[in-house]
């Protein structure tokens, strides 16, 4: 089973809120996941980004791949806890 880091909508209508996820690559966006590791909100500002680091490291090293925009927002994530 192939696993993918992805994001899946919760929140409103003109309102996202997401949770970063670990989930099989064949699931649907907003299916069943393996275990959210995270949250994202864009709306607030600046964007609010909350990580479990030792869950999120976990499943990179068992191989899952991070999407587009989860890669983005670790790499964020990452660089905010360098300069603070």
């Amino acid at each position: 089973m192939a696993v993918k880091l992805r994001l899946t909508r919760k929140g409103t209508k003109k309102k996202p809120f997401y949770r970063i996820v670990a989930a099989d690559i064949e699931a649907p966006r907003d299916g069943k996941f393996l275990e959210a590791v995270g949250t994202y909100d864009p709306m607030q500002d600046p964007a609010v980004i909350t990580l479990k680091q030792d869950r999120v490291q976990y499943w990179l090293e068992q191989g899952a791949k991070p999407s587009t925009t989860v890669k983005s927002i670790l790499k964020k994530q990452s660089t905010e806890s360098v300069s603070a």
